[in-house]
């Protein structure tokens, strides 16, 4: 029986989870493959610290390069994530003919273009399907399964950071430092959070969704990104008082000859598909013009889930070795001759609904000043929220607008931030009403 070698650049929880799938299930994985998968090395900085799996003698080493020029060695597993030394030793596997198998979507979304080319090029594969979604196969399904059809939209919740934050503030009311508290307590949140929260992670995951999707480069820098950080328990209150869930959302949408590409939260109905998304896991729904509607759902991080689609990449990169196949499929679904480059639409001319919450002095005339300055910009008012008076130094007035353009939203806050009656700046939250 044939043996294919791998090597593992990074062992840290995801590394672990993965040498735990080669110990558990490799009569498993030699059973589907009709080959053996042998894990031969791992080169990782740390070699003293404790995994929890027995590793043969000489299997963990410091030394990359005697993994990289090790001619043996077929795929390389990149787990070391961010950006350097990953590009460098990603590049210096594919120009040594390996295959590569990531789970870096940052890496991706900042040098895919380069990484792919030089993959092309070199006839070896780039398999990301951890990247995005931890172990829902979200990459397979768009480059295979829906790959006859052009894509009009994708709509993803794609960090369970956040999705699980919003949750629990959904669920108990609870302010957004303390339940952030409670995720790094829980493990669900890094000791700096500050990718998750702030809608980073998801615009790396977004980059490389709008690639598979639309056939285009994207550049990362040009991904409208906004977090979490400001949403309250109240917005989420308001939010279920006029008929939407509060989610962390990723958009990509085609829009004649561009593309939207936006991560920011967003205003939801609660009886949509995505609504129903909770805790740490993640979805993408996509809508494609044969397929209709596709939704994904599952785990989209951890140990487990996140190993289990990085051996899947292994298995697909396997077979094609056997079969002595160069580029089946190429990294983003066409080759990289074949990929556009679609103008990004700019923000201030994407048009949305708008939830727009004012903290004001409880006097009279307030509510007029800013029903003025909105309809001045040609912003229609839906509906609007306004509580009881009471004591409270501050309170809330929330409007909910008709569809308008956003440079028009933004120019009305600016001059409405400016009234003496403003105590703060205003918090403005999309709405998307159709997800079709």
């Amino acid at each position: 029986m044939q043996t294919i070698k791998v090597g593992l650049l990074g062992f840290g929880t995801i590394g672990t989870g993965v040498v735990k799938v080669f110990q558990q299930n490799g009569d498993l994985l030699a059973s589907r493959l009709g080959a053996n998968l042998e894990l031969v090395r791992i080169a990782d900085l740390d070699t003293t610290t404790d995994r929890g799996v027995q590793l043969a003698p000489g299997l963990l080493t410091d030394d990359a390069q005697a993994l990289l020029n090790d001619p043996e060695i077929k795929v390389v597993i990149e787990l070391i994530g961010g950006y350097e030394p990953a590009r460098t030793f990603v590049l210096q596997a594919i120009r040594n003919g390996k295959h590569i198998v990531t789970a870096n979507k940052a890496l991706l979304a900042m040098h895919g273009e380069e990484i792919f080319r030089a993959a092309e090029e070199a006839g070896v594969t780039v398999m990301f399907e951890a990247a995005v979604g931890g172990g829902i196969p979200i990459i397979s399904a768009i480059k295979e399964n829906l790959g006859a059809n052009n894509f009009s939209a994708l709509y993803g919740i794609l960090n369970g950071t956040c999705n699980y934050i919003l949750t629990q503030m959904d669920e108990e009311g609870a302010a957004f430092a303390d339940v952030l508290a409670d995720a790094q307590k829980q493990g669900y949140a890094e000791a700096d959070p500050t990718f998750d929260i702030e809608g980073v992670d998801t615009a790396h995951k977004l980059a490389l969704l709008i690639g598979l999707c639309f056939g285009t480069r994207v550049n990362f820098d040009q991904i409208y990104t906004e977090g979490i950080s400001k949403v309250t328990a109240l917005d989420i209150e308001f939010a279920h008082g006029f008929g939407y869930k509060l989610k962390l959302l990723a958009i990509g949408k085609k829009d004649g000859e561009k593309i939207e590409a936006r991560v920011h939260p967003t205003m939801i109905p609660e009886d949509y598909p995505l609504s129903s998304i909770n805790g740490v896991f993640n979805s993408v729904r996509m809508v494609g013009d044969f397929s209709g509607p596709v939704m994904l759902s599952g785990y989209g991080a951890g140990m487990d889930a996140t190993a289990s689609a990085i051996m899947g990449d292994v298995l697909a990169v396997a077979r094609d070795l056997q079969s002595n196949i160069g580029i089946r499929s190429p990294a983003l679904g066409c080759p990289q001759v074949q990929m556009t480059s679609c103008e990004i639409k700019p923000m201030d001319q994407v048009v949305s609904a708008y939830y727009l919450r004012f903290m004001v002095k409880d006097q009279p005339g307030v509510l007029a000043q800013i029903a003025g300055i909105l309809g001045n910009h040609e912003i229609s008012i839906e509906s609007m929220v306004q509580p009881h008076r009471h004591a409270a130094e501050a309170v809330p007035i929330v409007f909910m607008t008709h569809e308008a353009e956003e440079r028009d939203v933004t120019a009305a806050l600016a001059e409405i931030d400016q009234l003496d009656a403003i105590q703060e700046d205003t918090l403005l939250i999309r709405i998307e009403e159709n997800l079709e």
